[in-house]
């Protein structure tokens, strides 16, 4: 049975059309949904009983349950336990522009990142788009604000679930929905590069951000199994073509590992390959974890990699670090949790 909160209003819209009613029945139920936050169908007080009946026999209204939170500074991090027992999280950050979450698209993930604490518990499955939908409505009514901006960035790669990742989106940026501006929705992938040429022709231009990591093929098939599958000259090839298709600039993150990949001359290839193209790139301080070998970057090192790119004309941000105490890196909460 279909989950409601996984359902667009053009779902709506012909699942009430196939029932002999009026199609503006849809946005009366969004706007009890998302405008209203009302969770409980018999209090949808404008449908009549005999509809509100139907909507409760035909789809499952099941939420994901908030079953651990951490606090540090200005991150906050939730661990959600699904229908299925399996669990999923999602990291809060407090900005000078306003509040940012980052959601999990999978319950785990197969892409094995070295790195990446998520990567050491495999997929289980994809995540529906109702799931995806109700990390934003749980913390929204947890927190009692609204958020500013959504990155799908936790624990899974959105590309590997792109028609429930898609369908997320179109939920979250209807007007009578969630209603985030697409400019506030960013998707990040480790590259799967079919995906991004399908991206790129997708209705709604959201920022696209490319987890990279290195600046050479053998680091990068180090570093990160998809490399093997598509390299860097392959994805470069895709980035391009995005750019040409959609106007958008691409970001491209880059975790700052110690003595792996933060040296100038790792910064000065970086910034060869990537000259004179519309891309900024991300640098992240890694959070560390106790079951990877991996250590951060010096600050020292981080400023003079961030320095390098500069001097070659390459646009560079530091990303600020958020929740160093709160087991921040994708996948520990859950990781803690299986274990």
């Amino acid at each position: 049975m279909p989950n409601i909160y996984g359902l667009t209003k053009e779902d709506l819209e012909n699942y009430f059309l196939s029932i002999n009613d009026k199609k503006y029945r849809a946005i009366q139920v969004y706007e009890w949904l998302y405008k209203k936050r009302v969770k409980d169908i018999d209090l949808f007080s404008n449908i009549k009983k005999e509809i509100r009946d139907k909507l409760k026999n035909d789809f499952d209204t099941y939420f994901l349950k908030i079953v651990k939170k951490e606090e540090d500074g200005l991150a906050k991090k939730y661990l959600f336990k699904l229908y299925d027992d399996e669990y999923i999280e999602a990291v809060v950050m407090e900005h000078d522009y306003g509040t940012s979450i980052c959601v999990s698209s999978q319950v785990g993930c197969n892409m094995a990142c070295r790195f990446c604490e998520s990567g050491r518990l495999k997929k289980v499955r994809n995540l529906e788009a109702y799931e995806m939908v109700e990390q934003i409505l749980a913390v929204e009514e947890d927190l009692g604000i609204r958020l500013y901006s959504v990155v799908i960035m936790g624990i899974g790669e959105p590309l590997d679930n792109y028609d429930n990742v898609t369908k997320f989106i179109k939920i979250i940026n209807d007007p009578k929905g969630i209603e985030l501006g697409a400019r506030h929705i960013t998707l990040s992938t480790c590259g799967l590069v079919p995906k991004i040429y399908e991206l790129s022709h997708f209705p709604i231009q959201i920022n696209l951000a490319i987890s990279l990591h290195a600046p050479t093929d053998e680091l990068r098939n180090k570093l990160m199994p998809v490399n093997k599958v598509y390299n860097i000259p392959t994805l470069i090839t895709a980035i391009k073509d995005y750019l040409q298709v959609t106007s958008r600039r691409v970001t491209l993150e880059y975790v700052m590992l110690n003595n792996v990949n933060d040296s100038i001359d790792h910064a000065k290839e970086l910034a060869h390959l990537f000259k004179g193209m519309n891309i900024y790139v991300n640098l992240i301080p890694y959070n560390e974890t106790n079951h990877l070998e991996f250590n951060r970057s010096s600050k020292t090192k981080i400023k003079a990699f961030y320095d390098e790119l500069r001097k070659n004309g390459i646009n560079v941000t530091i990303r600020k670090e958020f929740g160093s105490n709160i087991d921040a890196a994708c996948g520990q909460l859950r990781g803690s949790m299986k274990k």
